[in-house]
């Protein structure tokens, strides 16, 4: 199913208006999951296959289109969410739609990777999730105390780009 779900997001929907990234993202992102056994079957190339044909076809919508600007068909792999996530923005790479940091990427295959070989791709595992009543007293804590240590950073995620606009920067 996964291949199907790629395959059809080239004919979804496609909206790409440079004055409202908000309608462009909220109409263009895709969240794609993969059950078992498209985990156990479907070989990461087939998997990049399939998005790269997705980002072709894409590319000629966008072309008939006449859009004259930059923009990107990209894919990620949200760990949170379990999904191999997509969308189409009329942006250059570097300036992707994410409030966090991320890598412009041309490797594909080891976000698929890491998206296929997700243990348990359906959400956090409770030993992950921290007790509510610790959490409380844990923030007071801090609050009480001067904060010495800085907050961890959190490293940029890789996303997987593909110029499918006129212009590419």
């Amino acid at each position: 199913m996964l291949l199907t779900w790629i395959a059809e997001v080239a004919d979804e929907p496609l909206v790409l208006e440079p004055a409202d990234r908000r309608v462009e993202w909220k109409t263009n992102t895709w969240g794609l999951r993969a059950e078992d056994e498209d985990r156990r079957s479907l070989s990461v190339s087939d998997v990049v296959a399939a998005f790269e044909r997705t980002a072709s076809a894409i590319r000629v919508r966008i072309r008939e289109l006449g859009l004259v600007g930059a923009a990107t068909f990209y894919v990620w792999h949200d760990e949170q969410g379990g999904q191999l996530r997509c969308s189409t923005g009329s942006v250059p790479s570097d300036e992707l739609p994410f409030s966090g940091a991320y890598v412009p990427s041309d490797d594909l295959e080891s976000i698929v990777e890491a998206f296929l070989a997700d243990s348990d791709p359906t959400g956090i595992a409770w030993v992950d999730l921290d007790d509510v009543q610790e959490q409380s007293e844990q923030s007071e804590q801090s609050e009480q105390s001067e904060q010495t240590a800085a907050e961890p950073e959190i490293a940029p995620f890789r996303v997987w780009v593909s110029s499918v606009g006129a212009a590419s920067h």
